[in-house]
């Protein structure tokens, strides 16, 4: 009985840490998150009152790369996409877009995949998917709706749309003048105008 109150302390736990971390980036709470932390939580807690005892940091580790499995498989294509392995990190962009990602984590997919279509200069995939993010009624989050327009302003500048990337990149700067994609966004627009 004792290690089924750890196991459920260790995800309600988790559920606080990992919801608090959202509000600090400005994402707002998952409610898919949640529900599935409990989900998974509740399974391992009966699984552990039949006797089958699990170490807390094993359900931890579970925990963590059941709830977090589309971010992990984005953070892989992007390696592969960094490496020139266009083909591969599709791949797993599709595999974490078909495991039920919520909606945040199915935005940074789709941001992701679309930084990647850049770079390999199929700009008309990557703006068209990029509007589509944007578009979207669900909260998209400050950190990657900034990246989203950055990204999006530099897609145009590379199709030579400068007015549209001097829109874009200006407001990766309004929605978040602090974040990375707001001083790069800086950077690329002193460089325009100086040209």
């Amino acid at each position: 009985m004792q290690g089924t109150g750890v196991i459920v302390l260790v995800g309600l736990l988790y559920i606080v840490f990992f919801g608090g971390l959202s509000l600090l980036r400005r994402e707002g709470l998952s409610l898919r998150f949640a529900l599935e932390s409990l989900l998974i939580t509740g399974v391992a807690a009966l699984i552990s009152l039949a006797g089958y005892t699990m170490h807390p940091a094993l359900f931890l580790l579970i925990l963590y790369v059941l709830t977090m499995r589309g971010r992990i498989l984005t953070e892989a294509a992007n390696i592969l996409a960094k490496q020139g392995k266009f083909d591969a990190a599709d791949r797993l962009y599709a595999w974490a877009l078909r495991l039920w990602p919520d909606p945040s984590t199915r935005h940074i997919i789709h941001i992701n995949q679309a930084t990647s279509l850049i770079k390999r200069g199929d700009l008309d995939r990557a703006i068209e998917q990029l509007l589509a993010v944007l578009g979207d009624p669900e909260y998209l989050g400050v950190k990657y709706e900034a990246a989203a327009h950055y990204n999006l302003g530099i897609a145009y500048l590379r199709k030579e749309m400068h007015a549209r990337a001097v829109v874009e990149l200006n407001a990766a700067i309004d929605v978040w003048p602090v974040s990375e994609y707001a001083r790069y966004a800086r950077i690329v627009l002193k460089k325009h105008r100086e040209e």
